[in-house]
C-alpha cells in the first residue's frame, strides 16, 4: 500500500568501497511489512545531495515514506538530519524521541543519534542510524506507529482515539 525510497549516506558505499547492509536490511523489513520499495540509493554524505534526493523522492516520485540509513551521528561528514531539515515542512519529533529511547534501553550511546524525522508534502521521511543492528532495532519498533501515521498522513485514516474501555 505505501511506497518507500531508501536513502544510504556513506561515502565509501557511494564509491563502491563498502556494501550497504544497512539500505538492504531497511528494504527487507518495509517488503515484509507489506510496503513498496520504489527508489534505493547510496550517495555520499553531502548535505545538498541529500536534500536533492529527499525532494526527489518527495516531490517528483511521491514516495510515502523515505528511510534514510547514515549520517546521523558526531561525525563532521554526518549531515543527515541538516539535510533533512532542509527539506521538511514539519517535524515529527516524537519518531525521533522514540527511536532514541528505545536504542537507550539497548545501549547509552543512544542519546547520541541526530536523526529526525518530518514531513514534505504526503511524504514522511525518517532518519534512521547507520549501523544494521540499531536500524533493525529502530524500524522494527516504529513499524506499527508510523503506518498509522502513514495512513492519518494520507488522507486513509482520520481516527487517533482509542475508544474508551
Amino acid at each position: 500500500m505505501f511506497t518507500v525510497g531508501i536513502i544510504t549516506a556513506s561515502d565509501k558505499g557511494a564509491k563502491g568501497e563498502r556494501t550497504d547492509s544497512s539500505g538492504k536490511l531497511i528494504e527487507e523489513i518495509v517488503i515484509a511489512h507489506g510496503y513498496t520499495v520504489k527508489q534505493y540509493v547510496v550517495v555520499p554524505d553531502d548535505r545538498d545531495i541529500l536534500a536533492e534526493k529527499m525532494k526527489e523522492f518527495a516531490d517528483q516520485d511521491k514516495l510515502s515514506l523515505i528511510l534514510t540509513t547514515g549520517g546521523t551521528g558526531f561525525s563532521k561528514r554526518d549531515v543527515t538530519p541538516e539535510a533533512t531539515l532542509d527539506v521538511i515542512e514539519r517535524q515529527a519529533y516524537g519518531i525521533s524521541e522514540a527511536i532514541r529511547a528505545n536504542s537507550m534501553k539497548i545501549t547509552p550511546k543512544g542519546m547520541l543519534s541526530r536523526g529526525i524525522a518530518g514531513i514534505r508534502g504526503d511524504s514522511l521521511i525518517i532518519n534512521l542510524p547507520g549501523s544494521p543492528k540499531a536500524v533493525k532495532e529502530s524500524l522494527e519498533y516504529i513499524m506499527s506507529p508510523v503506518k498509522h501515521g502513514l495512513e492519518i498522513l494520507l488522507g486513509l485514516d482520520s481516527e487517533c482515539a482509542e475508544p474508551i474501555k
